[in-house]
């Protein structure tokens, strides 16, 4: 069973704030249908198109749509009306990271910084950038920079948290991390990670950590998931099943809640008729599970059903060549 483990790149993109959002509002006659911020821009626009602002606005909305060519188009526009902001030379590195151009986006975030070297947002992009490039000295300068000039700033020991988890310095991740919580304290992402770390160590405080990410996301597979791998591990198996209890009312088809439930059953509560039930959700949800039919088949030979066994032990195989344990059940049942 794996622990939580959640991408860093979406970590990142939930972690970093929406730093340059839209926040029009518009006064629509009673009973109108307001307008949506798009088509809010399109009319200024029209009405003046010398405004690089909304150029820049429009380009991030596209963005969020994930309309590259029309983002890109529309941030060209504003530079081409004003090169001299660096927020609109962010809002093109956003553009290129988000193609894949590391190179170009690079470029961005540089000059943006040389027209504003104070300017927050881009050192903590780049700092962002230089670690999903592992140049971990320069990630570290940038942020360490940022948080010189403005040391309220929980993006920046957020990032310099999984900066040294990657580099496989636990303690000071930790560190950082509650560093990033202290001053947001509704942080979910900074919550997540101090919670996978402590359930690394089996520590009680994991729960903690998950507990104030379902404060944030009340809805959270990973806070619960963590939670109820805590309890698994430290033997109190009815917490942990109501844990999984709680994922499938989230998340009817989350495969790992009915796999992990069905080991529960199967090996520290000996409820085998319950374990098959569970294992036979997860291969119902994922019909190439080899360890969800092992499992069953176990289940099914200590019922002294032999033919199902062999049935689940011979799928695992087609699964999984040479599956060990799989051979050895086959092994067991041809003795009998």
């Amino acid at each position: 069973m794996n622990s939580v483990k959640v991408s860093f790149l979406l970590l990142i993109i939930l972690a970093l704030f929406q730093w340059s959002c839209v926040n029009e509002s518009t006064e629509n006659k009673e009973g109108e249908k307001p307008k949506d911020e798009l088509t809010v821009l399109n009319e200024k626009i029209n009405k003046d198109s010398t405004d690089a602002s909304l150029f820049d606005l429009r380009a991030q909305i596209y963005l969020k749509e994930n309309k590259i060519n029309e983002a890109l188009r529309d941030i060209n526009n504003a530079l081409q009306i004003d090169n001299s902001k660096s927020d609109f030379f962010i809002t093109l590195s956003d553009i290129y990271l988000k193609m894949g151009e590391a190179g170009k986006c690079n470029n961005a975030l540089n000059k943006a910084l040389s027209l504003e070297p104070q300017n927050n947002k881009a050192l903590l992009k780049s700092g962002e950038l230089n670690f999903l490039v592992k140049n971990y000295k320069k990630t570290f300068e940038l942020l360490n920079k940022a948080i010189m000039l403005d040391n309220y700033n929980p993006v920046a020991y957020f990032i310099k948290g999984y900066t040294y988890l990657e580099m496989g310095d636990t303690a000071r991740a930790i560190e950082n991390f509650q560093i990033a919580v202290d001053q947001k304290q509704d942080y979910y992402d900074a919550y997540i990670q101090l919670g996978v770390l402590y359930l690394a160590k089996n520590d009680i405080r994991a729960v903690g950590y998950y507990e104030n990410a379902l404060s944030v996301f009340s809805e959270s597979i990973e806070a619960l998931y963590g939670i109820a791998m805590y309890y698994q591990n430290n033997n109190e198996y009815q917490k942990a099943l109501d844990y999984y209890t709680d994922i499938l009312k989230i998340n009817p088809e989350n495969t790992l809640a009915y796999y992990n439930s069905g080991y529960i059953y199967l090996v520290y509560l000996n409820e085998f008729e319950k374990a098959i039930m569970y294992f036979s959700d997860a291969i119902d949800i994922s019909p190439k599970y080899a360890d969800a039919y092992y499992n069953r088949g176990y289940c099914y030979e200590l019922l002294n059903d032999f033919a199902n066994a062999r049935n689940d032990y011979n799928k695992t195989l087609e699964l999984v060549i040479n599956h060990e344990k799989a051979i050895e059940g086959l092994n067991r049942i041809d003795k009998q």
